[in-house]
């Protein structure tokens, strides 16, 4: 089993990176192989709604905005299961979050239910720092989009600065199960 790891922060030494870091040992410990991936590395724009709506994303399923986001794409979907960890901005995912989810969305929930992710596991983490406010509307937030893209969801975890350490053991074991889970 091959598990993709998304993040999205700038910053690779905080509580997201962090969380991110958890799950890859978790997927790891269950016998996974496992990718980790920087969204705000990456060049990804927000989705241009092109031509009234929809471009090529409607009837292609693929992005005609020609930047990482392609790349990326083929790598979800070759995977065997995602887990999309995000800091809290104002209760929602980040922007560089919002921008690949938005667009994969676009190019994945219009298949009429043969989306790449139908039936993989999927895991969230909304990593709230600062107020540690927003969690629960940022996981219900992803938790739509996996239903969009009729992925199954494995868990959603909230954490925050003052649950970190008890919270970075329950990723690296959700991951860990998630990888050993039964999935049929």
């Amino acid at each position: 089993m091959h598990i993709l790891i998304l993040f999205s922060s700038p910053n690779h030494d905080g509580l997201t990176a962090a969380c991110a870091r958890a799950a890859e040992e978790g997927a790891l410990a269950g016998g996974a192989s496992s990718e980790l991936i920087c969204l705000n590395d990456l060049q990804i724009e927000a989705c241009h709604a092109c031509e009234r709506g929809w471009g090529t994303c409607l009837e292609q399923h693929e992005c005609q905005v020609i930047d990482d986001f392609q790349a990326l794409h083929q790598r979800v979907c070759a995977a065997d299961g995602l887990i999309l960890v995000t800091p809290v901005y104002w209760g929602e995912m980040s922007e560089s979050a919002k921008a690949f989810t938005d667009r994969l969305r676009r190019c994945e929930a219009t298949r009429g239910g043969e989306s790449c992710l139908k039936d993989k596991p999927v895991m969230a983490v909304a990593a709230a720092g600062g107020s540690g406010g927003g969690m629960i509307t940022c996981l219900a937030s992803m938790e739509r989009f996996f239903q969009h893209i009729r992925a199954r969801v494995w868990d959603l975890i909230p954490v925050n600065r003052w649950s970190r350490e008890y919270k970075l053991t329950a990723i690296r074991l959700a991951a860990q199960a998630m990888v050993i889970g039964d999935w049929k």
